[in-house]
């Protein structure tokens, strides 16, 4: 099973970019229950009569850019350098003003600009999402929770004590309606992910580096080699993921 196990290492060694796991996902290596809502439609359902529009974290601009058409005026961030040119290039064309930041505690916007603000899987500082929301303007985020994927540290034996365990949606929620947010929808779901072979592990926390931040094949050879013999006796790891959403108002 070495000789397998190699292989996968080999093949794991892919390029990453903006955010986009295809390279797993489109060829059946990675599976993940569907969530019992869809953050595309939720958008849609509040994006339809706005006129300014803030996508923050946008990546490389995938999720921005299937929503078409956009409102008028659309903005995007994104705090990570190697996805700012492939942001500008999959939305510029669509009108999208993209702005590089470095600190969501400074957003380059005016007071009282956006109608919407949208936001998956991206930190936020909830005085700047108010300074820039328009009066009654809604905010919708969808966020990883603490807790995700802690099984796979688990199984690796790796450090599991996730300084973000406390992320959940009660605590975002308390936290906006502090801000002064009113809360109008919200739910939290674990849903699980399945991988089918040990290379889509390695890529996957390749990808991920906050997950084990110490992570690399070598250092973790050994486990990694028993999860693999899992996985071809039994066809699959199931890990439990944490995700959760808030629609709010100001």
């Amino acid at each position: 099973m070495k000789d397998t196990f190699y292989h996968f290492v080999k093949q794991a060694n892919q390029p990453f970019q903006g955010w986009n796991f295809s390279f797993l996902e489109d060829t059946g290596r990675l599976s993940t229950e569907p969530l019992p809502w869809s953050y595309s439609s939720i958008v849609l359902q509040y994006m339809h009569h706005v006129d300014n529009m803030l996508d923050m974290g946008t990546g490389g601009g995938e999720f921005l850019s299937l929503l078409t058409p956009l409102p008028a005026r659309t903005a995007a961030t994104e705090g990570y350098a190697p996805n700012i040119a492939l942001a500008k290039s999959k939305l510029e064309p669509l009108g999208v003003a993209v702005h590089a930041i470095e600190d969501d505690t400074h957003l380059p916007f005016a007071n009282d600009q956006f109608d919407l603000i949208i936001n998956k899987h991206e930190s936020y500082c909830e005085t700047e999402v108010i300074r820039t929301l328009k009066p009654d303007g809604i905010f919708i985020t969808q966020q990883v929770g603490g807790l995700d994927n802690l099984e796979l540290n688990h199984l690796l034996h790796a450090y599991t004590e996730s300084e973000y365990s406390y992320w959940d949606m009660q605590y975002a929620s308390s936290q906006l309606k502090q801000s002064g947010f009113q809360i109008l929808k919200q739910q939290e779901y674990f849903p699980y992910q399945r991988f089918y072979d040990i290379g889509s592990i390695i890529y996957y926390l390749k990808a991920i580096p906050w997950q084990i931040p110490d992570f690399s094949v070598s250092k973790y050879e050994e486990q990694l080699l028993h999860v693999h013999n899992h996985i071809q006796q039994n066809g699959f790891i199931e890990i439990k993921a944490h995700r959760f959403y808030i629609v709010a108002s100001f």
